[in-house]
């Protein structure tokens, strides 16, 4: 959330942002609503000083036992008045303190200075690219067919027991999703410095709240209605919660944490998109980095976790790019996001695999999530997310890049030791 003296200091500016980001949405009440609350806390302060001096004055009658008790009478119940209207302009005052924060809730992150303004995706800017996308000697088959044929995916049944957006796998390809967990697990503890940890997939409003789900994206959640919580869209939202309301010693930064969970999402606005194969679906596995920072820091450590990212698809041999999104195509918490694209035959393009974002003080305000200076003042952390990797993407590219012409993929070399030293999988 944004803090609302940078709101109403720099209001052209975030209503330029508005627009930046396509988003339909004016200022007009909240200007309105902030003056309307600045004059009302200045009448009941001022309502609150003639009640203390009244009080006062009350004190140094009754002391003196002077002016007979006609005047203190007058003075209590001028003040039992006064106490009345502070009570009654104060709960005006908290209905309108109410409003500013939803309109706040509903305000995005600025975006970084080096991030370029375009209206979606088409105005990303790539920035490098691994790997060579080599010319192939056969036509390879997207995932969704020969997975399928070789009885290693079956979207048939999961769609007859949970709808579509959901799989079965089998057998060694079963067994490659979970290795490539373990896989990314081990890099990013061992190599990468990040601590593990295993999240709740249950979450309350707060944490949603805090970590800038709602009220955005309350529409794509999975809510469970009757205790009013939540199934978590990505370990990112328990991570970054860890924190709440917490205070960290600026000695212990940056604090790196890794998780897997699985994902549950309702893409709830992609209606049409990728309805074939298991791109997209409501269910996914996923691998996340987690990273709380000093400000000063945060985009070095950014940096960090892009390439922590990148070394997973560059130990498995998969081409990919990094991207910078433009204004038009970032999320809504986010300051700046790199997405990471690896190459899918069957799209015959690079396909995003992980996004990687610093989110500033966005959530931290949100949440509560502070550090103490070395010299005692405590400050606003820095919080930051990365996909290390989506592991059902990962799953894909591995499948339509190691695919041979027999129909079998060779498992990449990286993982092989998780094999026994098993070198292909056939059907």
């Amino acid at each position: 959330m944004l803090d609302i003296k940078y709101v109403r200091e720099h209001i052209d500016e975030v209503e330029q942002m508005l627009k930046n980001r396509n988003y339909n949405m004016t200022l007009s009440e909240f200007k309105e609503l902030d003056a309307q609350r600045r004059h009302l806390i200045s009448e009941i302060d001022l309502l609150r000083q003639k009640r203390n001096e009244n009080s006062r004055r009350i004190g140094l009658l009754k002391a003196r036992g002077s002016n007979g008790p006609s005047e203190i009478g007058e003075l209590m119940t001028e003040t039992r008045e006064l106490s009345s209207e502070i009570k009654a302009q104060k709960k005006e005052l908290d209905g309108m303190e109410e409003r500013l924060n939803d309109i706040l809730s509903r305000i995005p992150n600025m975006p970084a200075s080096d991030v370029p303004i375009g209206p979606n995706e088409t105005g990303n800017v790539e920035i490098r690219r691994w790997g060579t996308v080599k010319a192939e000697d056969f036509k390879k088959k997207p995932h969704w067919d020969f997975a399928v044929a070789n009885d290693w995916i079956d979207f048939t049944r999961a769609s007859k027991i949970s709808g579509t957006g959901f799989e079965y796998l089998k057998r060694d390809i079963a067994r490659l999703e979970r290795v490539l967990i373990d896989f990314m697990i081990d890099l990013h503890v061992k190599e990468h410095g990040f601590t593990e940890i295993r999240v709740p997939h249950i979450v309350n409003r707060k944490t949603m709240f805090a970590t800038g789900q709602l009220p955005k994206m309350e529409e794509d959640a999975y809510l469970l209605e009757r205790d009013d919580q939540f199934l978590i869209p990505t370990a990112e939202i328990a991570l970054v919660s860890m924190h709440m309301d917490e205070i960290i010693p600026e000695k212990e930064l940056p604090r790196r944490y890794v998780a897997y969970s699985p994902c549950y999402r309702r893409e709830a606005g992609s209606y049409g998109k990728d309805v074939r194969g298991m791109f997209r679906q409501h269910q996914f596995d996923k691998v996340e980095l987690v990273s709380f920072s000093v400000p000063e820091r945060s985009y070095d450590e950014l940096e960090y976790i892009v390439h922590s990212a990148e070394e997973v698809l560059q130990l498995l041999e998969i081409p990919y790019r990094v991207v910078l999104l433009c204004t038009g195509d970032m999320g809504f918490t986010v300051a700046k996001t790199y997405d990471i694209e690896v190459w899918l035959p069957s799209y015959g393009r690079y396909r995003e695999i992980s996004s990687c974002s610093n989110d500033i003080d966005f959530q931290a305000r949100r949440g509560h999530m502070r550090y103490r200076t070395t010299e005692g003042k405590t400050r606003l952390l820095h919080t930051l997310n990365g996909s290390g990797l989506a592991v059902g993407r990962t799953l894909i590219a591995i499948l339509e890049n190691y695919q041979n012409p027999d129909g079998s993929i060779t498992i990449p070399k990286v993982l092989r030791k998780y094999f026994d030293g098993k070198e292909v999988i056939r059907s």
